[in-house]
């Protein structure tokens, strides 16, 4: 209560002296205005500056501009802290991206301990309707050539079409011109698998003998057949069998175990 009539009082006296300075002014002539006001203004803008600071003083306005410093340096530090810690999140994404990769080359590994592997990455993708290849991270300096196998830990995923210093380019199991022979658990022993305009990561198993015996739900694995694959190698599982008129024209579609739109991780096997 006491500060608020303080704060009256010193709003009272600013008025009036305001006040009595315009009465003077408007009654000297324009000759002596100039003078005079500049006179009156040296005199009064000092007053109403310590007038104004008082009564800041007074009303604790001096505290609350200390609080907005106060929050402007809070506010600073929690940026740099926040900064901080995204930095530390990018790390760890990092980390754990390389750990993910670490598993994966082991696993490889552990899957095809049989064989000397190359382990390397898919660095680009050629999909289209007329051709699918991947192009991956390795190539003749780490002792690839054509003709390669390349696997990933689910399975196949195609062989080397070509090879630069440091790169090679995979023609995929679902490429239209790529043709794999193949078995099933069940007791087919010769399939032709090829790869489907259609569809995606799916194969089409052909020239099945009539006495073959095969089932939605088989696994489907590389015969060594051919030339290029070894025996034993996985493709995939038989999602369908479509019969026709003629018993020796059906036909089984198969789901690769490759995702090969998200296949990243890969091995070459040295010949």
């Amino acid at each position: 209560m006491y500060k608020k009539n303080k704060t009256g009082i010193i709003g009272t006296i600013i008025t009036i002296v305001v006040l009595v300075c315009l009465v003077v002014v408007t009654n000297i002539n324009n000759e002596r205005f100039v003078f005079i006001g500049n006179a009156v203004s040296k005199i009064i803008v000092p007053i109403e500056n310590g007038l104004t600071y008082l009564k800041n003083k007074i009303q604790g306005n001096d505290s609350f501009f200390a609080e907005v410093k106060n929050i402007k340096s809070e506010n600073d530090e929690l940026k740099q802290q926040n900064a901080d810690l995204q930095q530390k999140n990018m790390e760890m994404d990092l980390l754990k991206a390389e750990n993910a990769n670490l598993k994966e080359y082991l696993n490889l590994a552990d899957t095809y301990d049989q064989y000397k592997i190359v382990p390397g990455y898919v660095i680009n993708r050629d999909f289209s309707n007329y051709e699918s290849n991947i192009i991956i991270n390795i190539g003749k300096k780490q002792g690839i050539a054509e003709d390669m196998v390349v696997v990933s830990d689910e399975g196949v995923v195609g062989y080397i079409v070509s090879v630069m210093d440091n790169s090679s380019k995979v023609r995929i199991l679902t490429d239209t011109t790529s043709s794999i022979s193949a078995r099933s658990n069940s007791g087919a022993e010769t399939i032709i698998c090829r790869g489907m305009l259609e569809q995606k990561n799916v194969l089409k198993g052909m020239y099945l003998e009539p006495e073959d015996k095969i089932a939605a739900g088989d696994i489907i694995e590389t015969n060594g057949l051919g030339g290029i694959y070894p025996k034993g190698l996985k493709i995939g599982e038989v999602s369908e069998v479509v019969e026709t008129k003629n018993v020796s024209d059906r036909y089984v579609l198969i789901n690769t175990y490759v995702d090969f739109s998200k296949l990243d991780n890969v091995a070459v096997i040295i010949k």
